[in-house]
Order: C-alpha cells, then sequence, then structure tokens
C-alpha cells in the first residue's frame, strides 16, 4: 500500500501513470478527483488507485478500499489519506512530492523494513 502525498498538482497522477505504465499496463491512467477510485489491469496484479480529496468521510467507498487493501494480488495507492487512516494498514510506503521552483519536484520515500526490497533498486541508483 502506498500513501502518496503532495499538493494539488505536486504530481500524484503522473507518478501513478508511471507505476502503471511500469507494471506493463496499457491501461489510460486519469486522475480519480471526481470518480474517486480508478483500477488498472496489469500483467502480473491489479492498481487500485484511490482519491479522497473531495470527502469528508469515506462513505461508501470506505469498505471497497478496506477491500482491495485486503487483497494481496494488488497495488493500492491513496492520496488525501486523512479520510481514511483508520482503514490503512500501519506498514505502508509513503511517497511525499515537493513542488520546487522551475517545475521540480522532491520526493521522498519512507517504509518499513518489510517494504525495503520494493525500494532497493531506488536506493542504489541514488
Amino acid at each position: 500500500m502506498i500513501e502518496l502525498l503532495s499538493d494539488l498538482g505536486g504530481g500524484k497522477t503522473t507518478f501513478v501513470r508511471g507505476l502503471v505504465e511500469g507494471s506493463g499496463s496499457h491501461d489510460h491512467v486519469a486522475s480519480p478527483t471526481y470518480t474517486i477510485s480508478r483500477n488498472y489491469s496489469a500483467p502480473k496484479f491489479n492498481i487500485h488507485h484511490f482519491d479522497f480529496y473531495r470527502l469528508q468521510e469515506a462513505g461508501l467507498i470506505g469498505p471497497e478500499l478496506e477491500e482491495v487493501l485486503n487483497d494481496s494480488s494488488g497495488v493500492v495507492v491513496v492520496e488525501w489519506a486523512e479520510v481514511v487512516r483508520h482503514v490503512l494498514p500501519e506498514e505502508r510506503a509513503a511517497i511525499k512530492i515537493s513542488l520546487l521552483e522551475n517545475d521540480e519536484r522532491d520526493i521522498t520515500i519512507k517504509y518499513p523494513e518489510s517494504m525495503k526490497y520494493l525500494f532497493e533498486d531506488l536506493e542504489a541508483n541514488k
């Protein structure tokens, strides 16, 4: 599970687009701001992308999120997670995208030891 943090226009959808493309999927990626969730099919797993920006509470989408979090065959990406923090697993990666000058971004990734294997190549290429 990935918690994606950034300001509006920070590049969250662009990050998910790269994740979907890197997974081998040819699905079209769009922001789920108005639909709340989008699903993408990849050859080895599905990617579930949630955006809670417009919600004050999870409502009916909360159980859907819980269901995909319990499915070990998928990757879950959540934007604006404050609304659903109570259902998110404690062990999750957090990726923060900060806007810099000249349209540059600073990306900070925090993850538990149990997810280290997912990020080893990134750490090696710093």
